[in-house]
């Protein structure tokens, strides 16, 4: 192993979202590539980047979220999302396996879900430990990277454990909502996590208040059409009301 070189990769990661193996080839011309991409998977293996096609992407600049931390957002529009949780509740038989996303609308509807026989699987750590209050639903707490800001566990521990698990229903949150951009959130790693819960569940409902309607954030996980329910507190804007329509994605207003 090499330190110097290590850490000279290091400062590059620390300095830009993406580095790219060839990048790296040229800073080191007389290292072989597999060794290079071994160091990769070394600061993969210390939580400091993730392996991808080409090269790897820094944490530093995954983990830092443009949403607005979990406390602030826990303290906005508790009416509504009482009022979103309590309708999504309504869809849920017992028996059933779910996902419960992360997120304050989450944690909601956590504190509300009948003591009832479901095994329910989760990335957010404050709402297993909600549901553990109750006797009979089965908990399932993803592992992975924890993200500070809203509470969330993601990473390639987290992608693993999800692609080994049946989802019955998948209740998620977005950060924002377009019609241009479809259902998204401000992490590059919960969004590949979300993207993979979309794949894996029967049926996707989507729980959001109308501060999320019209707002962008980086990363797209689902187009609106891949969603089989929207819950929600006012009815939606006109561009997408028809991507909706189109699409035959049930509305339920909260």
């Amino acid at each position: 192993m090499n330190t110097e070189r290590r850490n000279a990769v290091r400062n590059l990661l620390a300095s830009k979202p993406f580095v790219s193996l060839k990048e790296l080839e040229q800073m080191f011309p007389n290292v072989s590539s597999m060794t290079l991409r071994r160091d990769i998977e070394y600061f993969e293996s210390q939580g400091e980047a993730i392996k991808v096609r080409g090269g790897a992407r820094s944490m530093k600049f995954i983990t830092t979220s443009m949403e607005d931390t979990f406390n602030l957002r826990l303290s906005e529009n508790p009416d509504a999302k009482e009022k979103v949780a309590l309708a999504a509740i309504e869809l849920i038989e017992t028996g059933r396996s779910l996902f419960l996303d992360s997120g304050t609308t989450m944690l909601k509807l956590a504190s509300l879900l009948p003591d009832e026989r479901l095994t329910v699987t989760t990335t957010g750590p404050n709402i297993a430990l909600e549901l553990v209050k109750k006797s009979q639903p089965i908990v399932n707490i993803v592992g992975g990277m924890l993200n500070r800001d809203n509470i969330s566990v993601s990473g390639n521990q987290a992608l693993r454990q999800i692609n080994d698990i049946n989802i019955d229903i998948a209740f998620i949150v977005p950060s924002g909502i377009s019609a241009q951009n479809g259902l998204t959130s401000g992490n590059y790693s919960e969004c590949e996590l979300k993207k993979l819960v979309v794949q894996k569940a029967r049926k996707i409902i989507v729980l959001m208040d109308s501060s999320k309607l019209d707002k962008i954030l980086p990363y797209t996980f689902a187009d609106i059409t891949e969603v089989d329910t929207i819950i929600t507190d006012k009815p939606l804007p006109d561009d997408i009301n028809k991507i909706v329509e189109s699409a035959g994605v049930n509305i339920k207003l909260a």
